[in-house]
């Protein structure tokens, strides 16, 4: 199974990136995979991803897109749950990009 290095630890990952154990993340690791990505991460984008982290908790599953932009829009309002938003933010695709960078798995439905 390969691995994601960090600060001297080996944590184990999908073929893709996605961490397998979602309870060991920690915020630089989310530092580590965006540098990889050439993004640097704003208060924008831990916004999403604490987020995602809290949805994750309370329902077990990461949301696809669609959820997602509902979700967020409910509860910070349209502005930023809208596909353009977020997807300036996670140009990779806001589900799948921003749950990897959260440490969870990939969304339902995401290909």
């Amino acid at each position: 199974m390969p691995t994601m290095e960090f600060e001297g630890k080996q944590y184990e990952v999908d073929e893709e990136g996605y961490l397998i154990d979602w309870s060991v993340w920690t915020e630089g690791m989310a530092e580590v995979m965006a540098k990889q990505d050439g993004i640097e991460l704003t208060d924008e984008h831990w916004e999403i991803i604490r987020f995602l982290r809290s949805y994750f908790e309370k329902y077990q599953i990461a949301p696809m897109i669609k959820i997602l932009t509902k979700e967020i829009a409910k509860t910070m309002g349209k502005e930023k749950g809208n596909t353009k938003y977020l997807y300036e933010l996670y140009p990779a695709g806001p589900a799948k990009q921003a749950c990897r960078y959260a440490g969870l798995p990939k969304p339902t439905g995401c290909v």
